[in-house]
């Protein structure tokens, strides 16, 4: 695909180029990565200003997003990734193989300094989802802070740079500019910019509050590096932007789907004609169930078999940063693992039952609304509530999709909506994308792509 920049995107890029250690911080669905990419691409191959990159980013995004993306475009297919990931053997592997992009998780960035000591190799670093790096007295921060010195180039990526206070915005600068901006110490930051808000019976000061200009005085010191862009301020945008995630299954995770797919295509008619409606629809349900990770068997008990499609759901609330989401899920299991892994968190959720979840919603005062799309279609206004929406479980049925969709993006609705889709690579999930972005004749797109698929695994199965 040829990769047309909008002029916020091109101004992005440009951005890069000239500015050495930038903070780029736009909002989720706005094409941070294709940006970035395209940037890497001039840089290393076009100037020779950049010998060796490395991407941090969290764990199921450094898994899936980065590659897929470079294998999207036309322009940076040619790049080489290692991927920095696994145990540490594959680790090591995995910085000794030649390549342009080296992609590392975040919880490893520790592990990976030290592994370098005074010989670190990468003169461009790009954090993905630098927001992750805003605690000052955590070990990935210092981690990081350590090599700066070594690093020529970086770029922060996040939507939320401050998703907590401004308090967070000190650490994220440290790394660009070393303290130039905003200080060498954090404590000397608080000091200037913030003034204690509560204390305990002690006098102990639990929480910092902004002091008057504070936030325009910190903006306009660091304005020169860094970039803040909200969806909404762009109209070039569609009012609606879409959003695929890749999500990568583990090998053990990979394995078991390929049998499944296996088994049940064996179990099919030899003459692929013959295949049923009822056939087709029973064996893409139960593979849609295994990419989302878990399936029932005959008594219609739950069995689970990975967790790498909630870890990535997981990481893009993260991402999100308490930003309101709209969630739809698939199969019941999906609901109940959704509600299991977010059941220690402190997000307000709910589940859409009633008028008042619908009020509560729009009244702002919950963070994740989690419905099935056939009970909330039709007839919902959600607009005021949000403007993010995440497909956790695909469905085959457009109409069904498209008015789903429609309960944010409809008249009242102030912000640009987002549509986010988490699609496990290499199952059927990527097979209902297609579909869905077909927009008609989609029934039959189902049964010509199973056929593809059975044709495929047979295939497979007698090499």
């Amino acid at each position: 695909m040829i990769f047309k920049p909008h002029a916020y995107q091109q101004h992005c890029i440009n951005k890069i180029l000239e500015i050495k250690k930038l903070g780029l911080y736009l909002d989720m669905g706005l094409g941070k990565t294709v940006t970035t990419l395209t940037a890497i691409r001039e840089l290393k191959y076009n100037r020779f200003l950049v010998r060796k990159v490395l991407i941090i980013a969290p764990k199921k995004v450094a898994e899936g997003t980065w590659t897929k993306e470079k294998d999207k475009w036309d322009h940076t297919k040619m790049f080489r990734v290692s991927q920095v990931l696994g145990s540490q053997a594959k680790r090591i592997r995995a910085l000794n193989t030649p390549a342009d992009l080296y992609i590392v998780n975040r919880e490893n960035i520790v592990w990976l300094v030290d592994y370098y000591r005074n010989s670190w190799p990468f003169d461009m670093v790009v954090v993905d989802e630098s927001s992750s790096f805003k605690n000052h007295s955590a070990k990935r921060f210092k981690a990081l802070a350590s090599v700066g010195s070594r690093i020529e180039r970086m770029v922060e990526l996040t939507g939320t740079p401050s998703p907590n206070g401004l308090e967070d915005l000190w650490a994220q600068v440290f790394l660009l500019d070393g303290g130039q901006r905003l200080g060498a110490k954090y404590t000397g930051f608080r000091e200037r910019y913030f003034q204690p808000d509560k204390r305990g019976a002690d006098g102990m000061v639990y929480s910092y509050a902004a002091k008057p200009g504070s936030e325009q005085g910190i903006l306009d010191r660091i304005s020169d590096i860094c970039i803040s862009m909200k969806a909404e301020d762009y109209l070039q945008l569609p009012d609606v932007t879409y959003h695929e995630i890749p999500v990568v299954l583990d090998a053990k995770s990979q394995r078991a789907y390929d049998d499944l797919e296996m088994k049940m295509v064996l179990e099919l008619p030899e003459d692929e004609e013959n295949i049923s409606v009822t056939s087709a629809a029973a064996l893409s349900n139960k593979l849609l169930q295994l990419a989302n990770g878990a399936v029932y068997d005959e008594d219609h008990a739950v069995h689970e078999v990975h967790g790498c499609k909630i870890e990535a759901f997981l990481e893009l609330l993260e991402s999100l940063r308490g930003k309101p989401v709209l969630v739809f899920y698939n199969f019941q299991h999906d609901r109940e693992r959704i509600l299991k892994a977010l059941a220690g968190s402190e997000l307000r959720i709910r589940e859409l039952k009633t008028t008042e979840d619908e009020d509560d919603w729009n009244a702002r005062q919950i963070d994740i609304l989690l419905t099935h799309p056939a009970s909330s279609a039709y007839g919902l206004n959600l607009q005021q509530g949000g403007n993010h929406v995440v497909w956790f479980g695909l469905t085959w049925n457009y109409e069904l999709y498209t008015q789903a969709n429609k309960r944010l993006h409809r008249q009242g609705q102030t912000e640009k909506v987002i549509i986010h889709h988490l699609v496990c690579s290499g199952t059927r999930d990527e097979d209902v994308m297609k579909a869905l972005n077909r927009k008609e004749d989609v029934q039959n797109w189902v049964m010509e792509s199973l056929k593809a698929r059975i044709k495929a695994v047979k295939e497979g199965k007698k090499k």
